[in-house]
């Protein structure tokens, strides 16, 4: 299970614009970089480097794992 997350996340079509990859890794990186100062609240800062971790991360590879989802929830179930 934790490999198909791993695989969703990191692999696939890309289905993100130009510029939709441009900002998330601008944004990534100023919040990962403003997360390593140091601040009262440890896991506010854990939380920061997190979400600007996954948001370059999206941005580098060009694939959403929830946007891939959100366009494919239209469609009909698969039958087992």
């Amino acid at each position: 299970m934790a490999s198909d997350l791993i695989h969703d996340v990191f692999s696939g079509e890309r289905n993100l614009t130009t510029k939709e990859r441009a900002i998330s890794v601008v944004l990534g990186l100023g919040l990962a970089a403003a997360a390593a100062q140091p601040r009262p609240n440890k896991f506010l800062s854990l939380a920061a480097l997190v979400a600007g971790s996954l948001l370059a991360i999206r941005g580098a590879t060009g694939h959403c794992a929830a946007k891939s989802l959100m366009n494919d929830s239209g469609r009909s179930p698969a039958r087992i």
